[in-house]
């Protein structure tokens, strides 16, 4: 096999086409992957891994591709990142209010996705569709427009009460999810929670909460060529070397014949792509 890049991973950059476009970023290289469907591969952890924030060399790797100290202090790796109706900026508590005020304190979108089932998630409106790719989803549609990651993150909340907020993985990897008038289910929460979001209006203010109307539903098609009947997922700290052939690319994961790997999470690892 010869080399084609090597250096620190990142995780792929998408670009909504038909199929999804994909690029394996490995230090100052992006490899355009979807030519190398149904081609054999192979990736080779060299053993050293990189913060992804300071570049610093790490024994571990946490939050996918932090060294502990900036886990530890970056606001970014916070737990209001994961339960955002907790904001630390809300609180006065936030580790680093700048970088607060530029990513949590702008516009977010309440969304539905069909990945491996009906969910409801959130993101920063410039995420989109990045996100929906990032996860998998088949079909998905923005519902509400808020003012901040709090604000997205008390709907979300609200509507997990009736949705799931999290994709499975293992049933996103084996195969198509079955179609959903996901436009209809947007409806009827809408409407089931009317008074809650009257609520959240009145509480952040008129203009904090748009319900976004006449737009349609995403469809996300990904470069599968073949489903796995049965997952196997790669692990670099456990298999330095990955390879075979490559059927398929959706989400962050690589599915090979033999099994699967998440990219995003060897984040800050340093890998050398061979065909």
């Amino acid at each position: 096999m010869k080399m084609l890049a090597g250096g620190t991973l990142r995780k792929m950059k998408t670009r909504l086409e038909s199929p999804v476009s994909y690029k394996m970023s490995l230090g100052s290289d992006d490899i355009h992957l979807n030519p190398l469907v149904k081609k054999k591969i192979k990736l080779k952890y060299l053993g050293r891994i990189y913060c992804i924030h300071c570049g610093r060399k790490s024994n571990k790797s946490f939050n996918q591709g932090y060294c502990y100290p900036c886990f530890q202090k970056l606001a970014q790796c916070d737990s209001c990142i994961i339960h955002p109706e907790k904001c630390h900026f809300e609180q006065g508590t936030c580790r680093e209010p700048v970088w607060g005020e530029k990513y949590c304190m702008q516009d977010h979108i309440v969304y539905l996705a069909n990945s491996s089932g009906l969910k409801v998630g959130i993101t920063r409106a410039t995420q989109i569709p990045t996100r929906w790719i990032d996860q998998g989803a088949a079909q998905a549609l923005a519902i509400i427009r808020v003012r901040s990651r709090l604000q997205s993150g008390i709907l979300e909340t609200m509507f997990k009460q009736k949705l799931n907020d999290k994709t499975n993985w293992r049933n996103m990897l084996r195969g198509e999810p079955t179609p959903l008038d996901i436009a209809a289910e947007s409806q009827f929460l809408i409407e089931e929670f009317k008074s809650e979001i009257d609520e959240v209006k009145d509480r952040f203010g008129i203009f904090s909460v748009s319900v976004l109307n006449g737009i349609r539903p995403v469809t996300i098609k990904y470069p599968v060529e073949e489903y796995p009947k049965n997952i196997t997922s790669f692990n670099f700290d456990k298999e330095p070397e990955v390879q075979g052939k490559l059927v398929g690319i959706k989400g962050q994961y690589l599915i090979f014949d033999s099994g699967v790997i998440n990219l995003r999470r060897f984040s800050g690892y340093e890998i050398e792509l061979s065909h």
